[in-house]
């Protein structure tokens, strides 16, 4: 099931305007330097601009149906968003809060349990994330215990794990696979946070020991859930890929056109133009197709998990290039802790290997095309 957005999504000028609205905003309330406290903070959360985010831009409920709360829109208009935050690094809990639970939610159908979370999420007021991976390789089982029922097992890296206060779970039953609602208090709940290479986006691993859970949905629906909500999640993580790879090359332009060596600016080097120039067609690309990915998803169309997978590999590939070309042709300077460009080298890996790195998608490219 798939919940009904507007028919007609923003205009090229709306879609222009709110990308700078986002921008600016961002370049005020989430500088680097703010970027950089929140990252080794406790709970790695920056709590103040993920409620102003919802308050003043609107950001958490921009593709959450106006029935419970939000504003309609589609995956179109929430890549804008997502490329923006990318390009930013900002350390809220969006991707696992909006792209993943906010979503399940409304794949489930589950009409009280939308109105129940969606609300509190597009306000700003509710923090969630999916706590799920691969539906074929899930191993939390689900017990029912006379109307309630009761979850054992662990998930790994789930993002936004250590500071959602809502889980959404998938737990393996009689009939299949099943969706739950969880909240961290309950008893057997356990959450430890993962070391990761990427210090902006917190992941846990989270143990589940009896745990009461509500199911979510119908019994037996997990699979299908679970497979929508993914493919979502990697035409999501493309767009935020772009805004990344798009800010590595913003910064070796401002580089480029500034360092001198043998008294000219490094940019009038042939080399490094070159280097410029093929880096700017790459991210072009995966502009484009991100962007066509987005149509997609807001269609429902049926090419989804085709330009799901397509987007994964290219995105993916496209940022760690840019993140990389960022450190080198900064030199010496690009490997110091204080300059940004090792943030996106990490947070480019980090995000290649979410849902699958580039080896498997191409593979199911291969499939989805038979060759």
């Amino acid at each position: 099931m798939t919940m009904a957005r507007r028919v007609a999504g923003a205009s090229p000028t709306e879609l222009g305007e709110l990308r700078a609205t986002v921008r600016r905003f961002l370049a005020d309330k989430a500088p680097e330097s703010r970027v950089r406290a929140v990252m080794t903070s406790d709970d790695g959360v920056d709590t103040q601009l993920w409620r102003e985010l919802a308050r003043q831009l609107g950001l958490q409920g921009l593709a959450i149906p106006e029935a419970y709360g939000g504003a309609g829109y589609g995956y179109v208009e929430q890549a804008i968003a997502l490329e923006e935050l990318g390009r930013a690094l900002t350390c809220v809990p969006y991707f696992g809060t909006v792209v993943l639970a906010a979503n399940a939610l409304l794949e489930s159908g589950d009409s009280a349990a939308m109105s129940r979370w969606l609300p509190a999420i597009a306000a700003g007021e509710l923090t969630a994330t999916l706590a799920a991976g691969d539906p074929t390789a899930t191993t939390v089982t689900a017990t029912r215990t006379g109307q309630s029922w009761q979850l054992d097992g662990t998930v790994s890296h789930v993002i936004d794990g250590p500071s959602a206060e809502l889980l959404l779970v998938a737990g393996r039953t009689t009939t299949g696979l099943g969706l739950f609602a969880v909240e961290p208090r309950e008893p057997g709940v356990v959450r430890s946070q993962q070391p990761t290479m990427d210090l902006t986006r917190r992941q846990a691993a989270v143990d589940f020991t009896g745990t009461r859970a509500t199911l979510v949905g119908a019994d037996g629906d997990g699979e299908r859930i679970l497979t929508r909500v993914l493919q979502l999640a990697v035409v999501a993580l493309a767009a935020e890929q772009v805004g990344g790879a798009q800010r590595c090359l913003e910064m070796i332009t401002e580089y480029a056109t500034t360092r001198i060596q043998f008294g000219r600016v490094i940019g009038s080097f042939q080399a490094v133009k070159h280097r410029c120039a093929d880096l700017l067609v790459t991210i072009e690309l995966a502009r484009s197709a991100a962007a066509r990915a987005a149509v997609s998803a807001t269609e429902d169309a049926a090419d989804l998990a085709l330009m799901a997978s397509l987007v994964k590999s290219y995105c993916s590939t496209a940022y760690l290039q840019a993140a990389s070309e960022n450190i080198q042709l900064h030199g010496g300077i690009g490997f110091t802790w204080e300059h940004p460009a090792h943030l996106y080298l990490k947070r480019a890996k980090s995000s290649q290997l979410l849902f699958g790195g580039p080896s498997l998608h191409r593979r199911r490219v291969a499939q989805a095309l038979g060759l």
